[in-house]
């Protein structure tokens, strides 16, 4: 198989095992912070068992993404070493900014949220889950940023010539709010925000089908879903937000989106079909007419730019594009459809005893993950064949040196190795989930003191 295909394959591969977890302790951090508010506000002991059992289920997901991004920057110099040398100076840059805004002031803060339950004063141990939930969120902004300038460079210019040129910052600011990264910034943090509050709606919906841990689970799950709803009408927005700015910033991107192939005005917004790439045109395709002109301009006599603008050989995986699209928004629609639904029936009081309902939300846990999964493949995709937009192309940042023998025998090597950590993980969690949350009072390390001091009291 060719080198680029399978160097693509590799680095897809990577990353979307990655992409499993920061978005989980993203949102878990999200709400953590929120249960311990409400615990900092009531005093209620319910809020505090919340936040001692997600706290641990957070530490697993935040070690899992530890060891499965670092992967990630060896292949940078092993299979796009080319690459790396004229991204170098950017990438450089973004990554430090994450080391020393997002990493340490997570990881530093981590330990006290772990441990400190019962050894700092409460408002010490809430402003370390603040600190630890503002880290994640660091994390992803300075990755989003130095995405986000391969999608939109700006800020730079270019040294050297040839295989020697490369991209050196000449405004730092400009390089990270370059022109897509804040739109592509907050939707990418919201998706991360529901792949965290709808892992806690699976487990706490197990639990009340199961019958167990019946309060802890039904707070946890009003929680959530009240977190779920809001982060779903902000997404709308942004997704809207964002797909104008693929319009205005990489108009084929957004006709690989919509399998548009003739630049048109009046063009419409196709909500099903299956492209055929050899007749250049979506088959059994359901479409609102000029609503695309709308959505992309607000103007229904916009006209959009189609793929004909390039060359066949600079067009995209369309029908993968197109697809994983739709895919995306078919997993919003389902989560806002099972959050509404779950909100009336708690409205009406008999959420937690409808199991259809119940059985739902267990299964939900899929839908962020396969929606975050599904739009950064079609980001991803989209641009082809350019790494950097406009300046570099794919095969252009490939190691001259690797072969592809390297590169699949290192793609077995880490699939069998992901594979065992994957497992590895879902053990983990599920031991986690089935233990259940720990009653506060017997996990005390003050439990046996107080109840000496209760008997001497006796006497």
């Amino acid at each position: 198989m060719d080198v680029e295909i399978l160097a693509r394959l590799q680095f897809a591969f990577t990353i979307m095992f990655h992409y499993i977890y920061p978005p989980l302790s993203i949102g878990l951090g999200l709400f953590l912070v929120c249960v311990e508010t409400l615990y900092m506000r009531t005093g209620n002991p319910i809020y505090l068992q919340i936040g001692k059992f997600w706290t641990r289920i957070f530490a697993l997901t935040f070690a899992m993404g530890v060891a499965t991004g670092i992967v990630m920057e060896f292949e940078f110099g092993t299979n796009w070493a080319t690459y790396s040398r004229y991204v170098g100076d950017v990438f450089g840059s973004a990554l430090a900014a994450e080391g020393v805004f997002a990493f340490f002031l997570e990881s530093g803060f981590l330990a006290l949220m772990l441990f400190g339950w019962n050894r700092v004063k409460p408002a010490i141990h809430y402003f370390s889950t603040i600190m630890v939930c503002l880290g994640a969120h660091f994390s992803a902004v300075w990755i989003v940023v130095a995405n986000s300038w391969m999608q939109t460079p700006a800020g730079y210019h270019i040294v050297g010539e040839g295989l020697n040129a490369r991209a050196e910052i000449i405004d730092f600011w400009a390089m990270v709010f370059n022109p897509s990264s804040v739109e592509r910034l907050t939707h990418t943090l919201v998706g991360a925000w529901l792949a965290g509050m709808f892992l806690v709606i699976s487990v706490s919906a197990y639990y009340l089908l199961k019958k167990r841990h019946q309060e802890f689970a039904s707070k946890s799950l009003r929680i959530a879903l009240v977190i779920s709803f809001f982060s779903l009408i902000l997404q709308l927005y942004l997704g809207d937000l964002s797909a104008k700015g693929v319009a205005r910033n990489q108009p084929m991107k957004l006709a690989a989106f919509e399998g548009l192939y003739q630049t048109q005005s009046h063009a419409p917004l196709t909500l099903f079909g299956i492209v055929n790439t050899a007749e250049e045109r979506v088959d059994y395709q359901i479409a609102i007419p000029n609503f695309l002109s709308i959505l992309a301009f607000n103007d229904p006599n916009a006209t959009v730019q189609g793929l004909d603008q390039v060359s066949k050989a600079d067009r995209p995986n369309v029908q993968a594009v197109f697809q994983t699209y739709r895919l995306m928004i078919a997993m919003w629609v389902l989560m806002f459809l099972l959050t509404i639904i779950s909100l009336y029936l708690w409205w009406r009081g008999t959420l937690f005893q409808s199991k259809w309902a119940l059985r739902g939300l267990l299964i939900s846990v899929i839908f962020p993950q396969l929606a975050n999964q599904a739009g950064w493949v079609s980001a991803e995709m989209g641009r082809y064949p350019w790494i950097v937009q406009g300046l570099l192309r794919i095969s252009e940042g490939l190691s001259k040196s690797v072969t592809a023998n390297h590169v699949l025998g290192s793609m077995i090597m880490f699939s069998t190795v992901y594979t065992f950590l994957f497992i590895l993980f879902i053990y983990l969690l599920n031991e986690k989930i089935k233990h259940g949350p720990i009653d506060e009072d017997l996990t005390s390390p003050y439990h046996h003191l107080k109840t000496f001091a209760k008997e001497l009291q006796h006497d």
